[in-house]
C-alpha cells in the first residue's frame, strides 16, 4: 500500500478483524486518538454511567480504522480542526 506510514494491519492480533464491515481494517489506531473529545468525525454513543457521568462508547464506530481518514485524525491532533 501507498503511504504505508499511514497503513498497517495487524493479522495476527486475537481481536483482528474488530469490524467486521472493513475490507482493508487499519490498525493504526487501535485505541482511538480522539477517543477524549467530545466531538468527533465519528459516530459514538453515549452510555449513562451509574455515578450520573456519560461514557462514550465507541464500539460501532469504524472510523480510525479506515485509512482515508488518517489525514483528518491527524489534522486533529494536530488542533487544526477540533
Amino acid at each position: 500500500m501507498d503511504n504505508s506510514y499511514r497503513f498497517f494491519a495487524n493479522r495476527d492480533c486475537i481481536y483482528y478483524p474488530c469490524h467486521k464491515d472493513i475490507s482493508e481494517l487499519n490498525c493504526l489506531f487501535c485505541f482511538c486518538p480522539l477517543y477524549g473529545r467530545k466531538k468527533c468525525p465519528g459516530n459514538p454513543s453515549w452510555i449513562s454511567h451509574p455515578d450520573g457521568n456519560l461514557v462514550k462508547d465507541c464500539s460501532g464506530c469504524s472510523f480510525p480504522h479506515h485509512a482515508e481518514n488518517y489525514g483528518k485524525i491527524m489534522e486533529m491532533l494536530r488542533g487544526k480542526n477540533t
